[in-house]
């Protein structure tokens, strides 16, 4: 069970620096645009990116999406990224820790983690359809091993459906995830795979004491191209990761149908961002926190040096953004953004 587990995940993180990996479909937000001001009436040096979550003040609204654990190479890969984060005053989300639900011996990965980055806000992950069938004290647990701020729970129907080993187990799953919301000692996040959230689904969620749902909709990384691409010539499988390629939500289209009526969890926005305009677009439309995970894996496969020269250039790039659109602070960015034809 172990060795099938690494396996799958050396896997995912080879497939997930392809091209293939992505969906075609965009985001939608080209057809937005944010608003222009030509007299902004601000001091460049002047901008503040910062907010506050989990009661800390961090200096960038951004965070680095779940990417990776539990395989040979992803601790090296995650304390990299784990010290760039502290560094930069980044959120990060940790790859899946159901490994650890089986091996203990998984947990030192996250302990190192922990322990080289103490002022790291870290987020715990593990998906719904583990939840449904773990007891809330071992969630507890992969809290505890990382010393997480919070527990990401993650959705992934599309996934779990396609993958060989998957398990598209997810009735219960709102009942399960409200309990493990009343028992567990830090804040919960809900989020998609890359396929998004309907307004119904986000309908659903109301009520159920969730700290923020990271939409993670459909124009970036797409798990079921990449479940599909493990399937060989042999597997009756064989091409379906293209037959389900424009499955899902698009990030935009989340976005809107979160911002039809108040809702009592935070929004996150990932899926398909690439530079600092997407983020402050989806800034703009309501998200409080914005996700990148692709270019991120992408640049620190080259080395830290290109994480951090790219994390800077993203952080600059929503300045330039809030600048130019006469905002000082990123509450001031709300709502200035408009449809397009391009």
């Amino acid at each position: 069970m172990t060795r099938q587990f690494e396996k799958r995940k050396r896997a995912h993180f080879t497939l997930s620096l392809k091209e293939q990996a992505e969906t075609p479909v965009n985001t939608g937000f080209d057809c937005i645009e944010l608003i222009h001001e030509a007299l902004p009436e601000i001091n460049f040096q002047d901008i503040s990116l910062s907010q506050k979550t989990f009661d800390r003040t961090l200096k960038t609204p951004f965070f680095a999406s779940s990417m990776t654990g539990g395989w040979e190479k992803s601790e090296q890969f995650n304390l990299k990224l784990a010290q760039m984060c502290e560094k930069r005053s980044w959120i990060m989300g940790v790859g899946s820790q159901r490994g650890q639900l089986t091996d203990s011996t998984k947990d030192k990965e996250w302990h190192k983690i922990r322990s080289a980055c103490p002022d790291l806000i870290l987020l715990g992950n593990l998906g719904l359809s583990q939840v449904i069938s773990t007891p809330a004290e071992k969630v507890e647990k992969l809290v505890e091993s990382l010393g997480a701020q919070g527990m990401i729970v993650h959705t992934n129907p599309l996934q779990e459906a396609l993958q060989k080993e998957g398990s598209p187990f997810f009735k219960g799953g709102l009942k399960a995830l409200q309990k493990l919301i009343k028992t567990l000692s830090v804040p919960v996040i809900l989020k998609e795979t890359g396929c998004g959230f309907s307004e119904k689904t986000l309908d659903q969620l109301e009520g159920l004491g969730l700290f923020a749902v990271d939409l993670s909709g459909l124009g970036g990384t797409h798990w079921g191209r990449i479940e599909g691409a493990r399937f060989t010539e042999k597997d009756f499988q064989h091409g379906i990761g293209e037959t389900f390629s424009k499955w899902g939500v698009k990030t935009l289209d989340s976005l809107l149908y979160s911002g039809k009526k108040k809702r009592s969890f935070k929004i996150w926005a990932s899926g398909g961002l690439r530079n600092g305009l997407d983020g402050a677009k989806a800034l703009a439309l309501g998200a409080e926190a914005v996700g990148f995970g692709r270019p991120l894996l992408q640049a620190l496969n080259e080395g830290p040096e290109k994480l951090e020269q790219l994390m800077a250039r993203l952080e600059y790039e929503l300045q330039v953004c809030l600048f130019c659109t006469g905002s000082s602070h990123l509450k001031e960015l709300r709502g200035k953004w408009k449809f397009c034809h391009s």
